[in-house]
């Protein structure tokens, strides 16, 4: 009698994804812990390139934690510009933007950067130099035309002069809207003027180039050939983030010297997350 019968293939067969499935979900489980220490550290070594405290993208783990001992967190109230007492290493802010129960849906007139919704709360980061902040470095995000880009902002202590911007995620066009990433093009945010004298903010990516006799060029960086829709997503994101919906509030506080003052950020956690 043939033991090659349906049946029996059906069981060896159905048996085999079954052990497979268990040796992948296993896999999976285990190193879930690397794979979220992998990405905190990225966030770390992106935040760091933003800002310029970073020169060498291929740093290693301990070099980036190193420098990364500047740096303070605090979780602020955007509608108020209030630091909270909430630990900015268990806060997830993308996570409280997603669930209903606790986003701040943004009114269609103030979205400019098309992200429909955040979190009630936001984080900044303070870099440190001799007790006093040097610099401000901003977590932002906005719609492109394939995806939302996500970076960070860095602002000097007048929080008028960008000190640089980065992006650690996008799903953009690469030689396109890509090029948000081409250092070249990031390198001609370092300086720029982000507000106006009123501290609206005006900064913008146009079209074309940018040149000494371009009117109102200290606000203004070349647009993305090609990329149209990408470009005015970040104009977009940056004129939101910065605007009184969002870390406006808090950046006013900071001028007028409230938000300057050291607090305490020292928490007892069992797991740190950006």
């Amino acid at each position: 009698m043939s033991k090659d019968t349906v049946s029996r293939t059906l069981i060896v067969a159905v048996s085999l994804c079954v052990v497979c499935s268990l040796l992948v979900s296993g896999a999976a489980v285990s190193l879930r812990p690397m794979q979220i220490e992998n990405q905190k550290l990225d966030i770390k070594k992106n935040l760091l390139l933003a800002s310029g405290l970073l020169k060498n993208s291929k740093a290693s783990k301990a070099e980036i934690e190193k420098i990364f001992e500047s740096v303070e967190a605090q979780v602020i109230d955007f509608k108020t510009g209030e630091v909270v007492d909430v630990d900015p290493e268990q806060y997830d802010e993308l996570k409280e933007a997603r669930d209903a129960k606790t986003r701040y849906n943004i009114p269609s007139s103030a979205d400019v950067g098309k992200i429909r919704a955040r979190a009630p709360y936001g984080k900044v980061y303070r870099v440190m130099e001799n007790g006093v902040v040097s610099m401000i470095v901003l977590p932002v995000f906005g719609k492109g035309l394939w995806s939302t880009m996500y970076g960070f902002v860095a602002l000097a202590p007048d929080t008028k002069t960008i000190k640089g911007l980065g992006f650690y995620q996008h799903g953009e066009t690469p030689g396109l809207g890509g090029e948000i990433e081409n250092p070249r093009w990031l390198a001609q945010w370092s300086g720029k003027q982000a507000f106006d004298e009123e501290y609206q903010p005006v900064v913008e990516v146009i079209k074309g180039s940018v040149d000494s006799t371009t009117p109102g060029n200290t606000h203004k960086v070349d647009g993305l050939s090609g990329a149209t829709i990408t470009s005015n997503g970040v104009t977009g994101m940056m004129q939101y983030w910065l605007g009184d919906d969002a870390y406006g509030p808090y950046l006013a506080q900071f001028r007028q010297g409230s938000a300057a003052t050291e607090f305490d950020t020292s928490f007892e956690t069992d797991e740190e997350v950006l």
